[in-house]
């Protein structure tokens, strides 16, 4: 039996085991999908060993960035962006390799574009720095909107909580929530942002998925915004992982 899984911490909440493993019987694919929550990236290389017919991973927080170093080789999009979320494994000749991919960014680029009016959403502001961020940011490039990330450590170039006012949200229309603030079970939390200044030409994109409507989409919304999950997202994201593991 082949094996596939996800590598993260934690991964009570994860969506991906449920959404293959009803694949995999759906479709009688031989397969099972498994989590593998480890407390620290360096256990990885355990998972590899310990699972002789493992085809294929997907990454999720907080090792999207940090299990870089442990791949023989990145897809050139991958290595651009800086983060993975996939894992292709192949064994030839008695030797393992492992190959990083990030299928987020389809996964968010298809999702968010829809929504997107080109005539008022011209400029996005990304919350949060991590792994998932990158994605987010090469998406946006991809759909020749300006970006520019919002960290509570902000580097050259980015910019603060404390920095956001009317004037910055007259220039920004996107709000993208690229952090995991909001997930269950901490629903009563939200980014630190004003949600005064938000109006009905904003579009607000949470990536997390549960619940489907975070205290950041709630808070949008009553201002009259347009938002959406990141449930579509991670569909579109596992379907193109499926994809990679069976190019």
């Amino acid at each position: 039996m082949d094996i596939y899984g996800i590598v993260g911490n934690p991964l009570a909440q994860s969506f991906s085991p449920r959404f293959f493993n009803e694949k995999f019987k759906t479709e009688n694919i031989n397969a099972e999908y498994l989590k593998f929550e480890i407390a620290d990236i360096s256990l990885f290389p355990k998972i590899i060993s310990s699972n002789p017919n493992l085809k294929g991973l997907n990454v999720t927080i907080p090792y999207k960035e940090k299990i870089i170093p442990f791949l023989d080789e990145l897809e050139p999009q991958a290595k651009e962006i800086g983060a993975i979320n996939v894992i292709k494994v192949s064994n030839k000749g008695g030797k393992t390799k492992l190959i990083g991919f990030n299928s987020d960014l389809v996964g968010f680029q298809n999702s968010i574009s829809p929504l997107i009016n080109k005539t008022i959403h011209k400029r996005a502001l990304i919350l949060g720095t991590g792994g998932a961020s990158k994605a987010v940011a090469k998406g946006l490039e991809n759909l020749n909107i300006i970006y520019k990330f919002v960290s509570r450590t902000p580097q050259e170039g980015q910019l603060s909580y404390d920095e956001l006012n009317k004037d910055t949200f007259d220039q920004y229309s996107i709000i993208v929530n690229a952090s995991p603030i909001g997930t269950y079970p901490k629903v009563e939390e939200a980014p630190s942002i004003p949600y005064q200044y938000i109006n009905h030409n904003h579009l607000l994109y949470d990536l997390v998925y549960n619940p489907a409507e975070t205290m950041f989409l709630s808070l949008g919304k009553k201002q009259g915004a347009t938002t959406k999950n990141g449930a579509e997202m991670l569909k579109l994201q596992a379907l193109a992982a499926w994809e990679i593991w069976n190019m």
